[in-house]
C-alpha cells in the first residue's frame, strides 16, 4: 500500500472505532495486538494485509475499505462547553500547496518538513504520483520527501484528483519550462463563484505561455523564445497568481521584476524556499519582487513551511464564541496583527506569553497568546478584507461567528467572492441572525442565543469551519454533515479541539 492510501485507511479505521465508542486499547484487545500498533495503524504508519483489514472490519462491524468511497464523514458536536489548555498552530495549508508545486522545479530531492497532512495535500500528491513523481512520508513524521522522474508523464495524470483542487492551475508556471505543449484538467476546489484564471495567464504570457480553455481542459503552448522584456504587472494582487509568476521566473536565467505582487504569508514561504533552491529574490514581503532566476535547479533541499495564520484565527474564534481561556502557541503575528487589533477594538482581551521567536524556516515571527473570555461589542465600521497587510481574505468568515456572539450589529463585506457570504447565513440554523444584503455583504445582529441544529456542510472551507465553531457554542447536540471540505484545510481539527475540552465525534451513516 502507498503511504497516502495507508493514511486514508488509517483515518477511516479511527473514525469507525470512534463511532463504535471504542478506545484504541479496546480495539487492540479485540485484534489481539497492542495499543501502540493500533495507534500506528490509525496514523497510516503500519502496513496492512487483507487478513488484518478483514479482522479490523469484523471488530468494528463495518467494511472498512468499502465505506471509504461510499459514505461521507460527519461530525456530532456536543456544544456549550468551555475550552481550556494549550494548542499549537500547525503549518500552513496554502504554504504547503505552494511548496509542493515548487518541488516540480527541482530535479533533485525536495523534503518538506512538518507538512500539513490534509486532504488538499493528499490530492496534490496523488496528482504528482500519477505523473511519475515519487512522494514518501518519512517514518514517524509529517515530513514529505519528493523525488521527480527524469521526465514527467502528463498523459498519465490522475484527472479525478486534479479536478478536485484549484491547485492544478499552479502547475502552469513549473510546467512551461519542461514542455512545448501540454494540457491540464480544469480546476476545482471550493465553490466560491466564478474566479477567472485570466490574471494567471496574463502574467505567464511574458514567458511565452498561451492557454486556451475548452472541453474541460487548459490547452497550453509555450514559445520558448519569449522572455520578459519589461516588468510584469499583475492585474490582480492574488496569492496564487504571484506564485505562478514566481515559478516561471525561478527558471528564467535573468532578472524578472514583478509589480503588484502579493506579499502574503504563503508567497513569502515560497520565496524563502526558492532562495534555498538558489534563486535570489529581492523585495520579499513587498509588492515589488526582483527575481534572479537560474537555468537549472538540481539539488537536495529541505524546507520548513511556516505556521498558518488562518488556523490561528480559527482557534481565536473558537475561544471567543465558547467564552474560553486557551493558550494558542506559534501564532504568526505579522499575519494576525490586523485581526487581533480589530478584536481588541471589539473588547477582546488577551495576554502575550513570553518573547517573540521565529518559525523553523528562520524567518516568520511567532508569539504565544492566551485568550481571556469576556463580552464583545460590534465594531462601529464594517469589516472587510484587503490584500496583505490588511485583514486576510480567508479570515473574514470567522468574524461572522464572532459578530453573532458580540452585542450589536456588524456588517461584513466579502468583496472577493460571489458566493461565500451566502454560506454564512447557515449560522441562522444555530440561532444567529444573519441577513444577506447582497451576494457580497451580510449584516449580523448579536448576541446570539445559540441552539443545536443539523446542518449540511457548505462547499467552501472557511464557512464550513464557521458553522462548526457555532456548533461548539450551541448547547445541545449538533450534527455537521459531509465535512470533506474541512479536511481539505485542517489536520485533525476535531481531535485537537477535543483535547481542549470540546466533544466532537466523527461518524458515517452506515
Amino acid at each position: 500500500m502507498t503511504d497516502d492510501y495507508l493514511s486514508r485507511v488509517g483515518t477511516l479505521i479511527r473514525d469507525a472505532r470512534r463511532h463504535k465508542k471504542l478506545t484504541q486499547s479496546e480495539l487492540a484487545e479485540a485484534l489481539q495486538t497492542s495499543q501502540s500498533a493500533v495507534a500506528r495503524i490509525e496514523q497510516g504508519k503500519q502496513n496492512l494485509s487483507l487478513e488484518t483489514l478483514a479482522r479490523i472490519s469484523e471488530a468494528l462491524d463495518t467494511e472498512v475499505v468499502a465505506v471509504a468511497s461510499s459514505t461521507p464523514l460527519n461530525l456530532r458536536i456536543k456544544g456549550g462547553r468551555k475550552l481550556s489548555g494549550e494548542i499549537d498552530v500547525r503549518t500552513s495549508k496554502n504554504a504547503a500547496v505552494a511548496c509542493l508545486c515548487a518541488a516540480l522545479l527541482n530535479k533533485g530531492k525536495t523534503t518538506l518538513r512538518n507538512l500539513a497532512r490534509i486532504e488538499e495535500v493528499n490530492r496534490i500528491t496523488e496528482v504528482l504520483a500519477s505523473i511519475g513523481v515519487k512522494t514518501r512520508w518519512l517514518p514517524d513524521s509529517s515530513d514529505l520527501e519528493i523525488t521527480p522522474p527524469a521526465v514527467l508523464d502528463l498523459d498519465a495524470m490522475d484527472e479525478t484528483a486534479a479536478r478536485r483542487t484549484r491547485t492544478i492551475l499552479m502547475f502552469l508556471g513549473p510546467l512551461l519550462h519542461q514542455f512545448g505543449e501540454f494540457q491540464l484538467p480544469n480546476a476545482g476546489g471550493c465553490d466560491l463563484g466564478s474566479r477567472t484564471v485570466e490574471p494567471h495567464l496574463f502574467a505567464l504570457r511574458a514567458f511565452g505561455l498561451d492557454v486556451v480553455a475548452s472541453h474541460g481542459y487548459y490547452h497550453a503552448k509555450v514559445d520558448s523564445s519569449v522572455r520578459p522584456s519589461k516588468p510584469i504587472i499583475l492585474t490582480e494582487r492574488g496569492d496564487t497568481v504571484t506564485e505562478n509568476a514566481l515559478f516561471a521566473a525561478a527558471l528564467y536565467d535573468g532578472e524578472t521584476v514583478i509589480h503588484n505582487a502579493s506579499p502574503n504569508y504563503m508567497v513569502q514561504d515560497l520565496c524563502f524556499m526558492l532562495e534555498k533552491f538558489g534563486v535570489r529574490i529581492d523585495g520579499v514581503g513587498t509588492t515589488t519582487l526582483r527575481v534572479h532566476g537560474v537555468q537549472e535547479i538540481n539539488k537536495d533541499v529541505e524546507y520548513h513551511p511556516s505556521e498558518d495564520p488562518i488556523e490561528a484565527m480559527t482557534l481565536v474564534a473558537a475561544a471567543v464564541v465558547t467564552e474560553s481561556e486557551i493558550t494558542i502557541r506559534r501564532v504568526p503575528i505579522e499575519f494576525m496583527e490586523i485581526e487581533l487589533t480589530l478584536l481588541e477594538g471589539m473588547g477582546m482581551k488577551y495576554d502575550i506569553e513570553g518573547d517573540e521567536y521565529v518559525s523553523a524556516n528562520g524567518k516568520t515571527r511567532l508569539i504565544d497568546i492566551t485568550t481571556k473570555p469576556g463580552p464583545l461589542k460590534a465594531p462601529k465600521d464594517k469589516i472587510h478584507p484587503m490584500p496583505f497587510p490588511g485583514l486576510n481574505i480567508d479570515n473574514l468568515p470567522f468574524f461572522a461567528v464572532i459578530a453573532a456572539y458580540a452585542q450589536g450589529t456588524t456588517t461584513l463585506h466579502d468583496w472577493v467572492y460571489e458566493n461565500r457570504a451566502i454560506y454564512l447565513t447557515e449560522l441562522n440554523a444555530l440561532g444567529a441572525r444573519v441577513q444577506l444584503m447582497d451576494p457580497h455583504r451580510v449584516m449580523i445582529q448579536g448576541p446570539t442565543k445559540w441552539r443545536a441544529a443539523e446542518v449540511m456542510s457548505p462547499p467552501a472551507l472557511r464557512p464550513a469551519v464557521v458553522i462548526l465553531l457555532g456548533m461548539l457554542a450551541a448547547p445541545g447536540v449538533s450534527v455537521l454533515r459531509n465535512i470533506y471540505v474541512i479536511d481539505r484545510g485542517y489536520e485533525e481539527l476535531d481531535t485537537r479541539l477535543n483535547k481542549l475540552g470540546a466533544d466532537i465525534q466523527t461518524f458515517r451513516d452506515i
